[in-house]
């Protein structure tokens, strides 16, 4: 992509298109000042497309908009598994990976793409309802169940609607750094670091919503990372055991409290990297970590680069 234009996001809305699904890209990559991209919604044809749960978009742009996008993102649907989108829709997705354009899908949007061929002997995941639907209709997609996302380069999918969030997120972060990502996600009242890797697995089993149990201590710790923060500590501001507050926080979470304080360390440090000129000593002060040395390894660990590396590559003045 040229430096001199913004980056180019469609958004393919297919027949059936759940609302949520539709609204989060579109959402996340809002066409903005403060954002470096510009959105089209799109569909099969311009004109109106009957969505799902009772609403239908009029979109201004066909498949077109397809040729001219940088990303392009399909929704999720009703009814995935009982046939494949038009072959019209196959077709463009695929003209559009040819020429180098990314393609995320969201929730059931991961049967669209999957139809392409794309998917084939990768991992990806959709909506815990349809994984075993997904999974018979193509057998070569290597489909897991238990994460928020998967990102195979130029291929990507999401689980249900709201890990759409976390997928968006870690595209913006790819994209143009964290300091955009914290900021898209403080707007969307959005958790900004339910991201990739091993601290991305979610419960095996699907119980009650969840989530929200202990945000207040989430917050509370967000604002003293430069404190010890020990599971008892954590369990003493939520007012459970320890050994309670462990366990319903992974279910709530899909981490461990102990890795969720590490990786809300490890991504302030990101965020000072880019935004400030302290000191890789200094950052591991404020962020909890203690020694430049023990932020130097648990950033090689979990980013794959180094504290220097990263700042090279996404500081405002890099």
């Amino acid at each position: 992509m040229s430096a001199d234009r913004l980056n180019r996001v469609a958004v393919l809305v297919l027949e059936g298109a759940k609302p949520l699904d539709v609204g989060i890209p579109a959402q996340v990559f809002t066409t903005r000042a403060s954002m470096p991209y510009e959105v089209r919604v799109c569909g099969p044809a311009p004109g109106l497309v009957t969505g799902g749960d009772g609403l239908s978009y009029h979109v201004a742009d066909g498949l077109e908009a397809l040729e001219w996008a940088d990303i392009v993102f399909i929704p999720g649907y009703r009814f995935p598994d009982r046939e494949d989108p038009p072959a019209i829709v196959v077709d463009a997705l695929l003209a559009a990976h040819a020429r180098g354009v990314r393609l995320a899908a969201i929730s059931t949007g991961a049967f669209a793409l999957a139809a392409t061929g794309l998917l084939d002997d990768k991992r990806a995941t959709t909506h815990w309802h349809y994984t075993r639907q997904l999974a018979a209709k193509h057998p070569r997609v290597r489909v897991d169940e238990n994460v928020l996302f998967v990102d195979e380069g130029s291929v990507l999918t999401s689980a249900g609607a709201a890990s759409g969030i976390d997928l968006c997120l870690h595209i913006l972060r790819g994209d143009v750094g964290m300091a955009a990502s914290n900021h898209a996600a403080r707007r969307l009242v959005a958790a900004p670091y339910r991201s990739g890797g091993q601290a991305q697995y979610v419960p095996h089993s699907v119980s009650e919503p969840l989530g929200e149990r202990f945000a207040a201590t989430r917050e509370w710790a967000l604002r003293r990372l430069d404190k010890p923060l020990t599971l008892e500590v954590l369990a003493r501001h939520a007012s459970v055991s320890p050994r309670t507050f462990s366990r319903r926080f992974r279910e709530d979470t899909g981490h461990t409290p102990m890795q969720w304080v590490l990786r809300a360390r490890i991504d302030m440090a990101r965020e000072l990297l880019e935004l400030s000129q302290r000191g890789v000593e200094q950052i591991a002060a404020d962020v909890g970590l203690g020694t430049g040395s023990n932020l130097r390894l648990h950033f090689q660990r979990i980013l794959g680069t180094t504290p220097s590396e990263y700042r090279r590559t996404f500081s405002s003045g890099g």
